[in-house]
């Protein structure tokens, strides 16, 4: 049974680490506002079954899942499983209970504490069953595969070498385990920012799009990623216009699937590959800037030309 202790003592097996125990290390200090092992808690790198025993927390070593006892390690008979049969790592137990946790942390700042809960899922579904499958060798849809730009080949390659003097010893590795730890935390801090942002563009084209009064033109006042947002929602967008960095304003057509190169409804072909006073001529747009020959993008100096092209190109079609 755990003992009080003035700080949380944090527990997982010393010796060569891998992801998932460092992953787990990364989002108990988020989800606990840890900062700084040997300030506001104790790190204890050990297999000694007397210290583990007294901990606050244990992970990846021990041998009992108990979440209430903060206990999760996966490697003793009738470790849990996921509902489709991938055995969890220390890093999926952990993510279960304080992954939203983490991610609120982090979102914190943002204010967008409504997303968490979204990206939490997202981040379990994409990248912690991942973690699972590599540590445990195993895979609901296939083989295994390690790829040496994968999160787990990186983490791996924060071990100590063998001919390293840190690599032996009662502490050895345990200055790498911290390094990789930092380098898991900056990952996770982008990609959750990363995925706040994108859920943030989806609640703005939404909205943008109830907002129109023509449904096949999404205006945005600002530029975001959006077709992400039009295809998930099934949306009837068939052009969108939106800023550019260099002060013009973009018409871009819809492919009619994701990665597609072609286009729902492609601008009209009497524009393709003009610019300037000579598209101004023939679509009638006194600010128009070009049409791509492709005639898959188009803009204009203002906002006003922008919709006027859109429109434009809605009734020749």
């Amino acid at each position: 049974m755990s003992i009080a202790h003035p700080h949380p003592v944090l527990a997982t097996h010393s010796g060569k680490f891998h992801c998932d125990e460092v992953f787990a290390y990364a989002v108990l200090r988020l989800a606990m506002d840890l900062s700084q092992p040997g300030a506001d808690h104790t790190l204890l790198r050990t297999r000694k079954p007397e210290l583990i025993e007294q901990a606050d927390i244990v992970w990846d070593v021990g041998s009992v899942f108990d979440p209430a006892r903060n206990r999760f390690d996966h490697h003793q008979r009738g470790a849990p499983l996921r509902a489709d049969g991938t055995p969890f790592s220390s890093a999926g137990l952990v993510w279960q209970v304080y992954g939203e946790r983490a991610v609120g942390a982090l979102l914190r700042p943002a204010g967008a504490m409504d997303f968490a809960a979204a990206i939490a899922a997202e981040l379990d579904a994409g990248l912690v069953l991942r973690i699972d499958e590599i540590d445990n060798g195993v895979s609901a849809t296939g083989p295994v595969k390690r790829d040496s730009l994968g999160l787990a080949s990186l983490i791996g390659e924060f071990n100590p070498t063998w001919d390293d003097p840190a690599a032996n010893g009662p502490t050895s590795g345990d200055d790498a385990f911290l390094e990789a730890t930092a380098f898991v935390t900056t990952m996770l801090r982008r990609r959750v920012e990363s995925l706040r942002a994108r859920l943030a563009a989806e609640t703005a084209v939404l909205a943008a799009h109830q907002r129109s009064e023509d449904p096949r033109l999404l205006i945005l006042e600002t530029g975001m990623p959006w077709k992400s947002a039009v295809f998930t929602h099934d949306l009837p967008v068939l052009f969108a216009v939106s800023p550019a960095s260099n002060g013009n304003w973009m018409l871009d057509t819809v492919p009619p699937e994701p990665g597609s190169f072609e286009q729902r409804l492609a601008l009209p072909e009497a524009w393709a590959g003009l610019q300037a006073e000579e598209l101004a001529r023939e679509s009638g747009v006194e600010d128009a800037v070009f049409v791509h020959v492709r005639r898959f993008v188009g803009a204009a100096k203002s906002r006003g030309g922008a919709v006027e092209l859109a429109r434009k190109a809605l009734a020749a079609a």
